[in-house]
């Protein structure tokens, strides 16, 4: 654990972390020892993420929309006297549902949060870590960023965005002491995830098992798919089908996600 503090101390700031895996990052980053910053927008859930940490770690919370057309001066004003050492931008906006049947509103708010939002933040962050010669940037995306998603078209789009970008930054910022990693989770068991899919949804990874796989990968490959059922999903949809079959197969998942519930 001395040596995560070491590379990625003495704080971490989650973007998302109200409920669900960004919760599930702030518990394991307080077991590991770093000192946090939550960012959401819901106050009173960010506080009940941060209240039992508090005995391990110093917390912080500032209810923010990542969505802001000043994000990054929101960002370097609420870091300002803080060395970060980790940022996880968990924040993500999803809509299930036909493509024609979303208002063009709730798209263009998928890509605020989950493309332009991880964006600057890697352009904040990123300039910070590289000046201290160390840290790590952990960028969520899904398998559905490897194929295209009938049912969570922007959602899968801006996922794909990331891990373009998150794969590019590893690259780049290697050199400056600093470790991007792209998560790929599958379906992972949070409330959101619960609300959509009800009783019926897909076979569903726990939010703290994502999160410790996904610290545990820092420092490797710039990508990393949590769960052996979801990297045996990913290597027979990614190597061993056409893709025509995997987005079918893709699209079939999802439908049930969209199917309304009496």
């Amino acid at each position: 654990m001395a040596a995560f503090v070491d590379r990625y101390g003495p704080w971490a700031v989650v973007a998302g972390a109200s409920e669900g895996l960004g919760a599930a990052f702030a518990g394991v980053l307080a077991a590991r020892g770093l000192n946090l910053l939550l960012l959401a927008r819901r106050a009173e859930a960010l506080e009940s993420v941060a209240e039992p940490l508090r005995g391990m770690v110093e917390v912080r919370t500032a209810a923010i929309d990542l969505a802001a057309v000043d994000l990054a001066a929101q960002l370097e004003a609420l870091c300002a006297g803080l060395d970060v050492g980790l940022c996880v931008y968990n924040a993500a906006h999803s809509q299930v549902g036909p493509f024609l049947e979303q208002s063009l509103a709730d798209k263009q708010r998928t890509l605020d949060v989950n493309c332009r939002g991880p964006m600057i933040a890697a352009h904040v962050f990123g300039a910070r870590l590289a000046r201290r010669g160390r840290g790590g940037i952990l960028l969520m995306s899904s398998l559905t960023g490897f194929w295209g998603s009938p049912f969570v078209a922007s959602y899968g789009a801006s996922k794909a965005f990331n891990l373009s970008l998150g794969e590019a930054l590893w690259y780049e910022l290697a050199p400056q002491g600093v470790d991007v990693l792209v998560c790929c989770a599958g379906a992972t068991r949070t409330p959101g995830f619960v609300r959509t899919s009800g009783a019926d949804g897909p076979r569903a990874m726990a939010p703290a098992a994502v999160a410790q796989e996904a610290l545990d990968a820092l420092g490797g490959a710039p990508t990393m798919v949590p769960g052996l059922v979801n990297r045996v999903a990913a290597f027979v949809l990614g190597r061993l089908l056409p893709r025509r079959v995997a987005v079918a197969i893709m699209g079939s998942q999802t439908a049930r996600l969209s199917r309304p519930r009496g």
